[in-house]
């Protein structure tokens, strides 16, 4: 049955994010240790409006069971995907050469970048965040490093290949070319230089204030934990191939694979090399515990999306960028581009998602819901499942991430302006 949720439905989801944004500054330590309290309550308010709301006679499972089915298959596979990586990388130590200077710093944030497309943006996410804790645990003045790792290694790096963030992926599903996003290489350019080349100017001016005595000399670069190389190459193998597997089977044998490389990865990695990541399950815990409520909670929301999607009355790839960038700051970026795509298809009379490749118009569509899936979920915590993540290894080291608005502050200042400059010069 098709029926359009209510606006009240809707508000646990404000809640929600209003909770996730709140309480860490007004209640701290009560949200250490109550929030999958919090986040249950808003996943079950989610629910009970949902029955509550609903006309006479008209079922609960009529009008969302099949949407919650879907949401409950996308959170696991996004938690295992998220958590296979954590795994697998939490066995790889990486120290010597890095030392956390405004260079080296630049360095590894590029490669991260690229890494984000290769092996997508939480596998790169995951890989070097604890390196680049290492190297700069001694400095007074970090925060702004971790606030552009999550632009540029958790997000925009990933805009190149299907792997490299999961809207690319989705849109790979339905039929787009595996290489076709190699086409958007100048937007990734664009947007990754500038965020690199802003991050340079800032860290050299801020290591320039620190204490000169504080320094530590760069050493020999070593990695430990190479077995777990293949394991990760195998990850993005089992994505890849998944995508010609048929679902919902295909799904649970992709998981399944997934969750048999973190096992083997726990069980060949040697304890020390934990040991020395300080590795532990709680990042990952955190995520998933507070991802459930979200997911949960949104359903109403992607669904008034899907169905009011194509009555926007959008029509240029700028407005196509900006509607599913915004939408996508505060929704789960994957379903938002599917709801984007589908009406972008509807309005040009299309019925496959390949025929928005073989026009320009089309394809420039295609382009501004890509791209703005894609980098506008660096604009809060919740954007993209990576982004929570290293907010909380970072803090797990001591270090004082900026609040949920005052990681806000920080978009809106750094990437409003360059998003405005990307329409200008390619939409």
């Amino acid at each position: 049955m098709v029926m359009i949720p209510s606006l009240p439905t809707m508000l646990p989801f404000a809640g929600i994010l209003l909770s996730i944004a709140l309480f860490p500054l007004l209640a701290h330590r009560f949200w250490e240790h109550h929030y999958g309290k919090v986040s249950a309550f808003w996943g079950l308010a989610a629910l009970a409006l949902m029955a509550a709301l609903l006309p006479t006679g008209v079922s609960f499972s009529e009008v969302y069971g099949h949407r919650l089915v879907s949401t409950a298959e996308e959170y696991l596979s996004f938690i295992v995907l998220l958590g296979t990586l954590f795994v697998i990388t939490g066995g790889i130590h990486v120290s010597g050469r890095h030392v956390g200077s405004p260079l080296h710093n630049t360095e590894l944030l590029g490669v991260g970048a690229l890494l984000a497309s290769l092996i997508g943006t939480t596998g790169a996410a995951m890989l070097l965040i604890r390196p680049l804790l290492r190297a700069n645990h001694h400095r007074p003045r970090q925060v702004h490093v971790y606030v552009f790792y999550i632009f540029l290694v958790c997000n925009t790096g990933g805009l190149l290949t299907p792997i490299g963030d999961p809207p690319l992926f989705l849109g790979f599903l339905q039929g787009i070319p595996f290489a076709w996003t190699l086409q958007l290489f100048p937007e990734w350019l664009f947007v990754n230089g500038a965020l690199l080349v802003l991050f340079f100017l800032w860290d050299r001016r801020l290591y320039a204030l620190e204490p000169s005595q504080d320094r530590e000399p760069p050493g020999r670069l070593t990695v430990k934990g190479w077995v777990n190389f293949p394991l990760l190459m195998a990850v993005v193998a089992a994505v890849i191939l998944s995508g010609g597997w048929p679902e919902p089977w295909g799904g649970f044998a992709r998981d399944g694979i997934l969750l048999a490389l973190a096992g083997l990865s726990l069980w060949v990695t040697p304890s020390y090399i934990h040991h020395a990541n300080q590795f532990n399950f709680a990042p990952i815990r955190e995520v998933a515990i507070l991802f459930a409520g979200i997911f949960t909670a949104m359903v109403p929301a992607l669904m008034v999306l899907n169905a009011r999607g194509g009555e926007l009355g959008l029509s240029t790839p700028a407005e196509y960028f900006w509607a599913a960038g915004t939408l996508s700051s505060f929704l789960d970026n994957a379903p938002t581009y599917l709801a984007f795509l589908s009406a972008a298809m509807g309005a040009l009379g299309l019925t496959h998602a390949v025929e928005m490749t073989l026009t320009p118009g089309p394809a420039g569509i295609l382009a501004g819901i890509s791209v703005g899936a894609v980098y506008m979920g660096a604009m809060t915590y919740i954007g993209n499942g990576p982004n929570f993540m290293v907010k909380t290894m970072v803090e797990q080291s001591r270090v004082s991430m900026p609040s949920f608005f005052g990681y806000m502050a920080y978009s809106v200042g750094i990437l409003l302006p360059l998003f405005l400059l990307l329409t200008l010069l390619f939409f």
